[in-house]
């Protein structure tokens, strides 16, 4: 699972092996300390700004040279108060199974 997190201003403060191996076209390790607004083209960089603005989670799954992922983009919080995003992302096999319980 690659894990970013970035701070309340969208500066990325940490990211662990797998997420850097997985941004290594980008600059891998060398991202941390950059904007993450400046790491996405339009719309997801909007997306970015209202989901910073308004403190809200993003959850989608993507497919990319056969592989699927999920994304979950979520706030995190110290003592109550904003400090940022944390970014999980993981491979899902393409034809994962979905269950409705009762």
């Amino acid at each position: 699972m690659a894990i970013t997190v970035t701070d309340q201003s969208g500066k990325i403060i940490e990211m662990n092996d797998q997420a850097i191996k997985l941004f290594a076209k980008d600059g891998g390790k060398e991202l941390i300390g950059k904007d993450v607004f400046e790491c996405h083209p339009e719309p997801a960089r909007k997306k970015l700004v209202e989901m910073t603005a308004g403190e809200t989670i993003n959850c989608y799954t993507t497919e990319k040279n056969g592989i699927k992922k999920m994304i979950y983009q979520a706030p995190w919080y110290q003592d109550q108060e904003f400090n940022g995003f944390v970014e999980l992302s993981f491979a899902i096999p393409l034809d994962l199974p979905h269950f409705v319980r009762k």
